[in-house]
């Protein structure tokens, strides 16, 4: 009965590690902090649409820059409940964030095209297992993202947004 109670325990142990370690992966160290402490002194500011920037405060973090990018509809293969291949539609619709302040940041609103075209090439070679779950969506975000940074040719780009992902 000892031995079931401290592997229990241990299982605990190691899944709240884990869970704080995918915490600080996803968010960085500072946001986790800020998450778990309730300040919000390094919180950046955000402006939308690539329109405008967000106003300036003295005192406040980056300001980060949410640039959408327009519909994507693709052809990807799958595979149905009796094996054989067929395609199906993906929609979808994404964001780029940003941070204006970084090196670089000035090309992605003119390379904005060139980017949606890689997002594009690279989602037409998906199957449909491909984006399924948490971990899809997770290869899926990381994989937009480096394609972001190579065609921009800076490290600005922080995150892709994604509103929208239907299979149909």
């Amino acid at each position: 009965m000892g031995k079931k109670v401290l592997s229990v325990a241990l299982i605990a142990v190691v899944g709240i590690v884990a869970l704080i370690g995918g915490l600080v992966a996803s968010m960085g160290y500072d946001d986790a902090v800020a998450l778990v402490s309730g300040s919000k002194a390094n919180a950046p500011e955000v402006a939308s649409g690539g329109t405008g920037k967000a106003a300036g405060q003295p005192g406040a973090g980056d300001t980060v820059i949410v640039t959408p990018f327009k519909e994507i509809i693709v052809n990807i293969s799958a595979t149905t409940a009796t094996g054989r291949q067929t395609t199906r539609f993906l929609k979808l619709n994404t964001a780029l964030v940003y941070d204006e302040t970084a090196p670089g940041a000035d090309h992605i609103e003119e390379r904005k095209e060139f980017v949606r075209d890689a997002f594009q090439d690279y989602l037409r070679q998906l199957s449909e297992r491909d984006v399924q779950g948490s971990a899809g969506l997770a290869i899926l975000k990381a994989e937009l993202l480096r394609r972001a940074r190579s065609v921009t040719g800076t490290d600005a780009a922080q995150e892709i947004l994604i509103s929208d992902l239907i299979i149909q």
